[in-house]
């Protein structure tokens, strides 16, 4: 698991200086941040779960491939889980992932843009009240949203990650996400 660990950060640092350059060599991409809220819940039919309210954070690079159409990958900080209800017992799942989004951004104006795309997610952290390890490394999800442009600088972003692997061991459940973001382009 450490090394695990190990690579996920030795490609986050990969991704951030060779975004960085990338912006600073051409005109055709912009870096960015952003952060917001999750509202992220389990899916399944067989397990009774509320959701919960947490955080993202990250960096975004925005290339520009034609007029009406970019590739956006990012680089998140993201705490997803659930609250699990067995009997009369209420237990909390707090997941935190390295989350890399790989989006196909459609322009429909200037300002307003879909996104689409595969996102990879590497467990970092897990704090709960459940059996800890019992927790997969590795999600995998599709994302799709909107995002509003303000000006040259600042967005809003609304996006819905549905993930396509189970994060827990012994549970038939899938990660579900509802974002809101603020963001800012250098």
């Amino acid at each position: 698991m450490l090394k695990h660990k190990k690579n996920v950060v030795l490609v986050v640092i990969a991704l951030l200086f060779g975004s960085k350059s990338i912006a600073q060599e051409t005109s055709f991409a912009k870096v960015g941040l952003k952060a917001g809220i999750n509202y992220a819940n389990y899916t399944s039919s067989e397990v009774n779960t509320d959701a919960i309210t947490n955080f993202h954070a990250g960096l975004l690079v925005e290339l520009k491939i034609f007029k009406n159409f970019s590739l956006q990958p990012e680089l998140l900080y993201s705490t997803q889980g659930a609250s699990l209800k067995n009997l009369n017992e209420e237990f909390k799942n707090e997941l935190g992932y390295i989350s890399i989004p790989a989006l196909a951004k459609f322009y429909l104006t200037d300002h307003l843009s879909m996104e689409l795309g595969p996102q990879a997610s590497f467990l970092l952290s897990e704090r709960n009240e459940v059996k800890a390890g019992d927790s997969n490394t590795f999600d995998f999800a599709v994302a799709g949203g909107i995002s509003y442009k303000f000006g040259k600088h600042f967005f809003v972003q609304g996006r819905y990650g549905l993930g396509l692997t189970e994060p827990k061991r012994d549970a038939d459940v899938k990660n579900s996400v509802v974002q809101a973001s603020l963001g800012y382009l250098f």
